[in-house]
């Protein structure tokens, strides 16, 4: 494996330009390619690589288009695309063999997580999801200490999410259905999901869920009642509507302690035995974080904290929940969505 890692990027909007401001900096990373329909924003990566004294990359329009061309160029693939593109830009990019970093949410349904899955089982690449959550050594603590039956059996998890949402991304691909796959629930709310979906440690069994759209075409506010093969019950409050900021709050009961965290791993509250529970702030992550995670499990230096096997039971999550709002909460059987 060379020691310096080629990257091409496909989607070059607003994401992939905050986090070259950083990667570029980074000595192990060389930008070789970009695909974007954007001129202006293939333009705009160009130069945050050449303002960091590195080579600009490649420009195509199109990502198989750059896939070919680049395939002896290319290590690992980023995508930050709109929501709907991510199912067929990441088999491509599995296919072609290379290593992908996989903007969140993984894909839009059950059928496309499958994909994925067979497609890497074939081809041998690494994918990571970038999901904040499950990237933060907060959430991935609290993962290893449950699964190792510290805090005891799982009895019911409350976790709610909320965003000024609705006006901040109003006209926005966002709120356009035919691109993102979702509303609030699966944009903002996918972080309270996915994070939800790793700590529980088993998978959904019935999904039963309400949403009101606020006259958009898409989901504002989402409540979801769920229970888990394990027996233990969860809940999930995302509201959309309402003044600016965003902050999620996630309560897991397990027998021996109570574990209170949020949807990033930005802080977390462990409560046992009924005494006080301190509050623990995460370090500030540095925008290169992500990457550097991505890294080191390419490099074997540890366990990938975000896989597509996650990535299945968050979409079959998320399709019994679109499949119960259209049936006006009626309770949707996993099994039954695949």
């Amino acid at each position: 494996m060379s020691k310096t890692v080629r990257l091409a990027v496909i989607g070059a909007g607003g994401k992939a330009a905050e986090y070259a401001q950083s990667w570029a900096q980074l000595s192990e990373v060389e930008y070789v390619a970009v695909a974007d329909v954007s001129k202006a924003s293939r333009k705009r990566l160009a130069d945050i690589c050449e303002a960091a004294g590195r080579n600009a990359p490649k420009e195509f329009e199109d990502h198989q288009a750059m896939l070919a061309a680049c395939k002896d160029e290319i290590d690992v693939v980023y995508i930050s695309t709109p929501h709907v593109f991510h199912g067929e830009q990441a088999l491509a990019v599995i296919e072609a063999g290379f290593d992908l970093f996989l903007e969140k949410p993984m894909v839009t349904t059950v059928a496309e997580a499958k994909a994925l899955i067979e497609a890497r089982n074939k081809s041998g690449s690494l994918v990571v999801v970038a999901f904040n959550g499950v990237l933060s050594p907060l959430v991935r603590d609290t993962h290893q200490r449950a699964s190792a039956g510290e805090f005891g059996e799982l009895v019911s998890v409350s976790a709610t999410i909320w965003e000024g949402w609705s006006s901040k991304y109003d006209g926005q691909w966002k709120q356009k259905p035919e691109l993102s796959g979702g509303g609030f629930m699966f944009d903002t709310g996918a972080h309270m999901m996915n994070t939800v979906c790793l700590l529980v440690g088993s998978e959904f069994e019935r999904v039963s869920a309400y949403v009101n759209n606020y006259g958009k075409p898409i989901d504002i506010t989402c409540a979801v009642a769920a229970r888990l093969q394990s027996g233990a019950l969860v809940t999930f409050n995302a509201a959309g509507e309402g003044p600016p900021g965003c902050a999620s709050h996630m309560t897991l009961f397990y027998s021996k302690a109570i574990v209170r965290i949020d949807a990033w791993g930005a802080w977390r509250e462990i409560e046992v035995d009924g005494q006080p529970a301190v509050r623990e702030i995460a370090k500030a992550a540095h925008q290169d974080a992500p990457l550097k995670t991505f890294l080191g499990v390419r490099r074997g230096d540890e366990e990938n904290p975000s896989t597509v096997e996650n990535g299945l039971r968050f979409a079959r999550l998320w399709d019994a929940i679109k499949a119960s709002a259209a049936r006006e909460g009626e309770s949707i059987k996993i099994s039954d969505i695949g």
